[in-house]
């Protein structure tokens, strides 16, 4: 027996490399953009959450600065002590405003408000109902609150309605979560039918905007606008780290649930507040989301582009016809070339890098499946898009997996 109770972790990282899950970063030493420099290397950039083009705009740095001059590089503790301005205030205002709520929380990180927010809103007594494609946070969040958790197949809304049936009566509180645009894979979660189900077996929904706000919806209000669903009643989490290009999240909902997760979301209470600079950053990007409809309908329209390129594409190959028709069916900004495994999606990503484009493997655990993910932001011009499909077609006949 070994007399080193930390040996196991070298043995585990032998694991993680012979699976091909190991990770490490790459350092990125310019401006967030559709052109990036990458450990020294000029890539295009097909891995960016930064939909809108918003996290190097010099709107947003200004705010940043100017915050920073006025209150300082950070909060310095908990927003019930010391750690509350006013910009907090400003941003959780325009965020209702933008989802149309009586109110919304801000958080630290997306990730502490799913975790803060779920463990608040249900415990031991209580049911979670999870999609099987949700995000990290939402899982943790789930485990975290000690609620049973049941897991529906993806989008499976009659799998769904089957466990309420089975299991709703035996729990005090039931909460369904799902992510409304699922993160690894890019498609939708079945909203309506979502809702009517938690209406007839008295449930509350939680629904993660973080892929979707500024982006879905005819003001960028997100899953919940695109579906016509606004006023409804349910719980919008989402980040401000993506296309609102800055670091935070947020709750959006009743004003009484606001009022509810102030006094007992430990993720909240127990946090320092959101920094000055991300802060006004992210009041900044909530405007222009509002002032710049142009932005989105050009996000849209590259997204659109990019479809058309893959079928035009697929009819000058010999690829089967199963590989553009996953794709031409998307709705968000997040494509995914799924390939056989871990191996051949890291070579896939090599290549595409060594050809000048920035599109890395994803590979279990954080996906049960390998693929490239794809996404697109509205700052990528036409030439960006073509040389995507040319490069990504010729590495993909070459390696045999279309």
């Amino acid at each position: 027996m070994s007399t080193d109770a930390y040996t196991w972790i070298e043995r585990s990282l032998e694991t993680i490399h012979r699976a091909d899950w190991y990770r490490s970063v790459q350092t990125l030493e310019s401006l967030p953009g559709p052109i990036i420099t990458l450990d020294g290397q000029k890539l295009i950039n097909f891995a960016s959450n930064d939909y809108l083009g918003l996290a190097g705009e010099q709107r947003l740095i200004n705010a940043a600065i100017a915050a920073t001059k006025k209150f300082g590089t950070g909060t310095t503790g908990s927003r019930l002590l010391t750690g509350h301005r006013h910009l907090h205030r400003e941003l959780e205002l325009a965020i209702a405003r933008l989802k149309q709520t009586e109110d919304a929380l801000v958080f630290s990180s997306g990730y502490l408000a799913n975790l803060g927010t779920i463990s608040a809103l249900v415990g031991r007594r209580d049911l979670i109902l999870s999609d099987r494609y949700n995000h990290s946070s939402l899982k943790n969040g789930a485990k975290v609150s000690g609620a049973t958790i049941l897991e529906y197949y993806h989008n499976n809304t009659e799998e769904l309605s089957q466990i309420l049936q089975q299991h709703r009566h035996q729990y005090r509180k039931t909460l369904i979560i799902t992510d409304s645009v699922f993160s690894m894979d890019g498609d939708l979660c079945c909203l309506p039918e979502l809702l009517e189900l938690a209406t007839e077996f008295n449930c509350m929904l939680l629904v993660d905007e973080a892929h979707a706000t500024g982006i879905l919806g005819k003001t960028g209000a997100g899953c919940v606008e695109y579906f016509g669903c606004t006023g409804q009643p349910l719980i919008q989490m989402g980040t401000l780290s993506k296309a609102l290009g800055s670091l935070g999240g947020y709750v959006a909902g009743s004003a009484t649930l606001i009022d509810f997760l102030r006094n007992r979301s430990p993720s909240w209470i127990y946090t320092t507040g959101l920094t000055p600079a991300d802060t006004a950053a992210a009041l900044e990007a909530v405007k222009i989301v509002q002032q710049q409809p142009q932005r989105r309908s050009q996000l849209w329209h590259n997204i659109n582009t990019l479809k058309q390129f893959l079928q035009e594409k697929q009819g000058k190959t010999t690829t089967p016809d199963h590989f553009v028709e996953s794709w031409s069916s998307f709705h968000s900004p997040i494509f995914c070339v799924h390939l056989p495994n871990a191996t051949t999606a890291l070579n896939v990503g090599q290549q595409l890098k060594a050809q000048k484009i920035f599109a890395p493997a994803i590979r279990p655990p954080t996906v049960s499946t390998s693929r490239i993910r794809i996404t697109l932001m509205a700052t990528h011009n036409v030439h960006h898009l073509q040389k995507l499909v040319d490069v990504l077609f010729s590495i993909l006949t070459e390696e045999k997996v279309c």
